[in-house]
């Protein structure tokens, strides 16, 4: 895997919660709700995140929780069900992700069961994120996607 270190700054986040299976759902989640959102409070030129919180694994798919969200001016107040957070800064491991989305889990485990452990560092207990960029793509026909996946990393 192609693995990169990278020093994040801390970033304030709006966002809508999607709960329920991380599937195809968070697709259609991202087209039909966040998408007409993000039009609405003049968001579309922003980078944006994908938060997943809960392991699949361990969690009944229904219970499951994204937050799909965009980054956001210190004090500014969007529309809608919004919430807000901030992704801390520091250091993350960040791995180019393009393929389409029903890959995303495969990615995930390749970087955290096969990368992780033979990194010399350990995850620490801010949360990991998929970051798209301003300049992310989307291909529309094929449905692949861009984006970063980026986990919180700490010396071990």
């Amino acid at each position: 895997m192609n693995v990169l270190l990278v020093n994040r700054t801390p970033v304030r986040v709006a966002y809508l919660r999607h709960l329920g299976p991380y599937d195809s759902a968070i697709t259609e989640f991202w087209m039909k709700t966040v998408a007409p959102w993000m039009v609405e409070n003049d968001l579309m030129n922003r980078p944006r995140y994908g938060i997943s919180h809960d392991d699949p694994g361990i969690t009944a798919p229904s219970q499951c929780r994204y937050d799909a969200g965009v980054e956001v001016e210190v004090g500014q107040v969007c529309t809608g069900n919004a919430q807000y957070v901030e992704i801390p800064g520091g250091r993350y491991a960040a791995f180019q992700f393009k393929d389409t989305p029903d890959k995303f889990v495969g990615a995930w485990a390749a970087l955290l069961r096969d990368w992780l452990p033979s990194s010399g560092l350990q995850l620490d207990a801010r949360p990991s994120f998929e970051h798209y960029p301003v300049d992310a793509g989307y291909d529309a026909e094929t449905g692949v996607i861009s984006c970063e996946l980026c986990i919180p990393v700490a010396p071990l």
